[in-house]
């Protein structure tokens, strides 16, 4: 592996072993634990599915209204700005520092790392945020496979440099239940998923949210360069993330 990409690997790593023991911020959160798991995924998933009941009483509408608003304008620019990403060569340093597998390799370290801090500070707050970030990545794959499948967006990089990218909803071949769709960007919603409870938990520390939601940020646009999704799986896939750690798991 490059030197660049180790360099990319442990700057994913560096919020948790830059953080401080938990005595300056106490662990307050909902309970979670190894046993506590699987019980608060499934919890999780019936907030996340019923969360069209809360519409329907008229709450968070507003939110849902931006987001949905936004996303449907960047798909309408879609076939527009991909062809440029499919066509040109400007990023091929940056796409072999945050290639697929770099990105997914980085994502899974930054809880495990702080996980393994935390068991060697014996910081019971580095191990429950550790596990909320993983419950956080489950329950978006969980809805990002079923989006993927139910959606069966074509990416980019399945079209010809010059072909139609601007009909690319349900024509993805393939097995069903395979979550093989562009929308939206995994990559994406789990490194958000990752950041946003990373963030939440660690406030008090001004510079972890900023580092948090970059090193997201850089993941998202990755996928752009490599033709791997549309811009608006991207952000669709940020906005996912970011509410399903925020409201579902940290339910703050």
């Amino acid at each position: 592996m490059e030197l660049r990409v180790a360099c990319l690997m442990l700057s994913m790593c560096a919020i948790p072993m830059g953080l401080q023991a938990q005595s300056e911020a106490p662990d307050s959160d909902r309970p979670v634990s190894w046993k506590k798991l699987l019980p608060n995924i499934v919890n999780d998933q019936k907030s996340i599915w019923l969360f069209p009941l809360n519409l329907a009483q008229g709450k968070d509408y507003v939110p849902t209204a931006a987001v949905l608003g936004t996303t449907a304008g960047l798909i309408a620019l879609d076939p527009y700005d991909a062809p440029y990403f499919r066509r040109t060569s400007d990023f091929r340093g940056f796409n072999r520092i945050f290639a697929s597998n770099n990105t997914a390799l980085g994502t899974v370290l930054a809880p495990v790392s702080l996980y393994v801090a935390g068991l060697v500070r014996k910081d019971s707050k580095m191990q429950h945020t550790a596990l909320l970030a993983g419950e956080a990545v489950a329950d978006a794959e969980i809805l990002t496979t079923f989006l993927k499948d139910a959606t069966r967006r074509v990416r980019p990089a399945a079209l010809p440099p010059h072909g139609n990218f601007a009909d690319t909803w349900f024509e993805s071949k393939g097995p069903v239940y395979r979550g093989d769709g562009s929308f939206p960007s995994g990559h994406t919603i789990a490194a958000f998923s990752v950041a946003t409870v990373v963030a939440r938990r660690y406030g008090n520390h001004r510079w972890v949210p900023y580092a948090a939601y970059t090193l997201a940020a850089l993941v998202g646009f990755s996928r752009l360069p490599l033709s791997a999704h549309f811009l608006s799986d991207v952000f669709m896939g940020g906005a996912l993330g970011y509410s399903i750690s925020r409201f579902a798991v940290l339910r703050q």
